[in-house]
């Protein structure tokens, strides 16, 4: 019977090795400067140029292929340090229109981070799942990172707060 588990699981790990994983992580855009409240468009506060710094240290040790982010100057402005660190370059999607589908098709095996809005970033980790696991994201949070990982059929997804 030993013997038997140990052949199934060697199986199994075989079997789970040979499908690719896809790894994604989404998160918000730091802190954004609200002092004008006519500007659809606004950068980051000081506070929110620490915590895009702070994400390129998060992800210094995680191996990212892609950066993918809105095209407005917080989530560009988030997205900067670790794609400096990274050597990456950053693409660009449309939030208002997201195909999971041909995303997932394009990502498929690959490590991508999101950098996406309180109302995007939720949403898009739901369309990536295809069910809705996660709720709204209060205004006021910058500090949730999302994990969603792909290994053929099956997914996981987690929500961690790094402060």
């Amino acid at each position: 019977m030993k013997k038997f588990l140990s052949i199934l699981f060697i199986f199994c790990l075989q079997l789970t090795l040979a499908q690719e994983v896809s790894n994604y992580y989404l998160i918000r855009h730091a802190e954004k400067d609200r002092a004008d409240s006519n500007n659809s468009n606004p950068g980051l506060t000081e506070k929110g140029h620490q915590r895009a710094l702070h994400w390129g240290t998060v992800f210094e040790k995680i191996e990212l292929d892609a950066i993918y982010t809105t095209n407005y100057l917080r989530t560009i402005h988030t997205a900067m340090p670790t794609a400096d660190n990274k050597g990456l370059v950053l693409h660009y999607y449309d939030p208002r229109n997201l195909n999971s589908a041909e995303f997932k098709a394009i990502t498929k095996g690959k490590n991508i981070l999101i950098v996406g809005h309180s109302n995007t970033t939720p949403e898009f980790a739901n369309a990536i799942l295809g069910e809705e696991k996660f709720g709204p994201m209060p205004d006021h949070v910058n500090s949730y990172l999302y994990v969603i990982t792909c290994i053929g059929q099956k997914t996981s997804a987690h929500i961690f707060t790094i402060e």
